[in-house]
């Protein structure tokens, strides 16, 4: 697992949110696939307050309780959700610009930390893992090393809310079939870059996985999954606890 933080002229999505946080707007936060063409994200959807999200994160912030780490929290906007209702949440992100905006935003426990950071520590009673929260698992064969650091983060009792989309809608064939290579990669394992204007970010590994699949590395590693609900396009929320 990856362990490394971004640097400044190595981080597009931090130098959006900035701009969008400094100047109200921004522009074309661009991303590329070697599987897919390019698409970009609305920079303004990283702002949105509690009422204009997803159904999906909205369960999962009236679901967290206890001291909560807000894992590659972005601009923030799920850790002022949960300071203003009166829950102790800890946000932590890889990019420098995305903490500087989360500070002065008002997130009052923000750091800039790799969730994988031998050196990170500390415990929490939930874990919230949103916006398709399994991606910076990166790879299936990352899961056993995921569930291994969410053992030394995890207090008695707690538990990691996550979300995430099966993939295979994109390879449905008219007839209903699914047209997809089981001897090739996990479908779900994609690969992107960023760019904002002329900051180019590293490529990176993003994973994508079904509750199924998710279930069975759970299980596997001694976590059980639970299905809390599904979404409108083929993504879910689920809540894992540790069995040990």
């Amino acid at each position: 697992m990856k362990t490394n933080l971004l640097s400044s002229d190595k981080d597009p999505m931090g130098t959006a949110i900035a701009d969008y946080f400094n100047h109200n707007k921004a522009d074309k936060l661009r991303v590329f696939s070697s599987q897919f063409e390019e698409d970009e994200i609305p920079v303004n959807q990283l702002f949105r307050p509690y009422d204009e999200m997803p159904e999906l994160e909205q369960i999962a912030l009236q679901m967290a309780e206890g001291n909560t780490l807000d894992v590659g929290a972005g601009s923030g906007c799920h850790a002022l959700a949960l300071q203003e209702m009166g829950k102790e949440v800890c946000a932590i992100d890889i990019s420098p610009r995305s903490v500087e905006v989360m500070e002065k935003r008002g997130v009052r426990n923000v750091r800039q930390m790799n969730l994988f950071d031998p050196h990170f520590l500390e415990t929490f009673d939930t874990i919230l893992m949103l916006m398709n929260g399994s991606g910076i698992i990166g790879k299936l064969e990352n899961m056993a090393a995921f569930f291994q650091k969410m053992k030394q983060l995890l207090r008695p009792g707690g538990c990691i809310l996550m979300d995430s989309s099966d993939l295979r809608y994109l390879f449905e064939d008219e007839d209903g079939s699914f047209l997809i290579d089981l001897a090739g990669d996990y479908y779900g394992e994609i690969d992107f870059r960023m760019q904002y204007k002329n900051i180019k970010g590293d490529s990176f590994d993003w994973l994508y996985v079904d509750f199924q699949t998710l279930s069975l590395y759970a299980a596997g590693n001694g976590f059980e999954a639970e299905l809390i609900k599904k979404g409108e396009h083929y993504d879910y929320l689920t809540r894992l606890r540790w069995k040990g």
